[in-house]
């Protein structure tokens, strides 16, 4: 059998199986496909009493004891079972059981055991299913393509899935249906490849496979995401033009993209239009207004609206709920957020984690610690696990009041039960123990991840570095700066704006010059930031000429002093008023 590898994955080539693509003929379903219970020589079969996998396993074995043997169709069902009830591995088991035995097989239980490969993440593995369609003579299906495809998508392999739908397209082995384009357009649009799906809609516009509305929405979605609004409402006037008439998931898309801009007169204006067409905004579209309502700080306004959609007979779901909550709670305002969250329960919309999570972070915020650790203790109450963001909150609150102790409480918690630290929880216990000098228990946690973790960023050793400059280990942090390179890191803007303040801090000014020159030579200019800390070391060593000449550079560059450098500033001409003759700028405007 003639093949073609690409990539480690095996197509089979257009040869082998252009005769094969052709839609399946129809058959007559028999009982197993229209009900749940079916008698076959002796074995009632009902699948409603399939509840798990071991009844699953246990009526298969039964299935194939079965003299004759039951339908193949009953066996599709079994496999459709399975999958629903997401064993996947399980469906792979049972079929290789089944090929032993030689029992029949059909285009439905291998397109479920594609499925299966590419739900567990095995999409190359669903290619070793193709040849068994030949060897049995069941034709493919576009549908069959489709599943891999999506399955590659799934695992960010954006390539092998261009790939195989190019290879599809060009060698005319499939010809590709609107879900197809689907899958594609959604692909790429998802992980960033926006003007990509464009331009693959602006083909399909062109071939024989003409766009359908879900198209277009993929594409406006994607645009919309982007903050690419105009380009969005071109292209809904474009698909008015052709007579494809917008649906809720096309309004949703741009709805949101108007609310994320603050343009509320578009959203008003979409609003009208989508009722005029009869088509009534549902739980969504309410709730993607409400947080952006909430995201700008209207939270009454989006109390507002959650009235309104009561009125209308749309009720609130989870998402409504949390995002008024948020709203509140970024305002401050925990009262106002926990009558909402006592709402929602009163409403019998059960809590879950986010909710949680709004809760806790707000109480973080205005360090209300103890109010925080009592809904943090209720999630377990609640049948609920604490995830990763819950946790990694809870330690930021901790050590922002200086519950050390309580901090590591909670992280050792976290090992025991909790999901698995990542680096946010990292950065945050290091910014902890450096924030009250434990410098020690820092650097052996540092020490440790860089033996232990692969995923280590210059984030990281820009914690490390600040931590121990402002702990006054100079030499430490220089040291581990400048072995960056050494390990595959380029230093960045921050990192080098931290070495400038913790030369300047140590009254190292000329280091802190040949840093601020040497990072420009390696083509990572300074920004508003690193001129404000360079400015204020010349303050604090009152070398005034030297601060001018930065005052004047910054000034050429567009930047401007900010509040600390200017109260530096102030204090250095109140104990010497003559200071201010030898800066023009501020001589003149203060003649003015």
């Amino acid at each position: 059998m003639k093949r073609i590898s690409r990539n480690g994955i095996c197509f089979i080539s257009s040869f082998d199986i252009s005769h094969s693509c052709s839609a399946i003929t129809t058959r007559a379903y028999s009982s197993c496909h229209t009900n749940k219970s079916v008698s076959t020589n002796g074995l009632k079969i009902n699948f409603d009493n399939v509840k798990c996998l071991d009844d699953a396993v246990t009526l298969f074995h039964q299935m194939i004891r079965t003299q004759p043997l039951p339908s193949v169709l009953c066996f599709s069902q079994l496999f459709k079972t399975l999958l629903t009830m997401k064993h996947y591995s399980a469906v792979v088991s049972l079929f290789r059981e089944m090929q032993k035995l030689g029992i029949p097989i059909n285009y439905s239980i291998l397109r479920i055991l594609i499925n299966s490969y590419c739900l567990m993440h095995r999409a190359d593995f669903g290619f070793s299913v193709l040849p068994i369609y030949l060897k049995n003579g069941i034709p493919f299906n576009v549908g069959t393509f489709n599943t891999l495809i999506r399955g590659f998508f799934a695992e960010n392999k954006v390539k092998d899935a261009v790939d195989l739908f190019k290879k599809l397209v060009r060698e005319n082995i499939c010809e590709p249906n609107e879900v197809m384009y689907a899958i594609v357009m959604n692909g790429l649009s998802k992980r960033g490849h926006t003007q990509k799906a464009f331009s693959l809609l602006r083909l399909m516009e062109q071939g024989n496979t003409k766009p359908d509305i879900k198209n277009y929405s993929i594409v406006i979605d994607a645009l919309c995401k982007d903050g690419n609004l105009h380009a969005a409402i071109n292209l809904l006037n474009e698909m008015k033009q052709k007579s494809i008439h917008p649906d809720i998931v096309t309004y949703s898309s741009l709805i949101d993209g108007m609310c994320r801009l603050g343009q509320w007169e578009k959203v008003t204006s979409l609003f009208s239009e989508m009722v005029n067409h009869n088509i009534y905004p549902n739980v969504r579209i309410f709730s993607i207004m409400i947080d952006g309502l909430c995201k700008e700080g209207k939270v009454e306004d989006a109390e507002e609206v959650m009235k309104h959609m009561v009125g209308k007979s749309v009720e609130p779901d989870i998402v409504t709920y949390s995002a008024i909550m948020d709203g509140y709670c970024l305002r401050g305002q925990l009262d106002r957020a926990r009558r909402i969250f006592d709402m929602m329960i009163d409403k019998c919309v059960e809590p879950n984690i986010i909710c949680y999570n709004i809760l806790i972070n707000g109480h973080c915020k205005k360090k209300k610690l103890t109010e925080a650790m009592q809904f943090f203790r209720e999630i377990s109450q609640k049948g609920l696990k604490p995830n990763i963001v819950t946790y990694n909150t809870i330690l930021q609150g901790m050590f922002e009041v200086g519950r050390i102790g309580d901090a590591k409480k909670i992280y050792v918690e976290m090992l025991s039960a909790g999901p698995i630290p990542d680096l946010y929880t990292y950065h945050t216990l290091l910014n902890g123990y450096f924030k009250y000098g434990l410098v020690e228990e820092a650097m052996s946690l540092f020490h440790k991840l860089e033996r232990t973790r692969e995923d280590i960023d210059i984030a990281f050793y820009n914690v490390v570095i600040n931590g121990l400059c402002k702990n006054g280990k100079l030499d430490e942090a220089h040291a581990i700066f400048e072995k960056l390179s050494s390990i595959g890191l380029l230093p960045n803007l921050r990192a080098y704006t931290v070495m400038i303040n913790g030369f300047c801090l140590e009254g190292l000014l000329d280091e802190a010059k040949d840093m601020l020159r040497k990072m420009e030579d390696n083509n990572c200019f300074p920004n508003n930031v690193t001129y404000n800390v360079i400015v204020q070391g010349f303050l604090r060593c009152n070398k005034i000429n030297e601060m001018i000449n930065f005052m004047k550079e910054m000034a050429g560059r567009g930047f401007s002093f900010d509040a600390t450098t200017a109260g530096f500033l102030v204090n250095v001409i109140r104990e010497n008023p003559s200071v201010l003759d030898m800066i023009p700028e501020l001589h003149l405007k203060n003649k003015k």
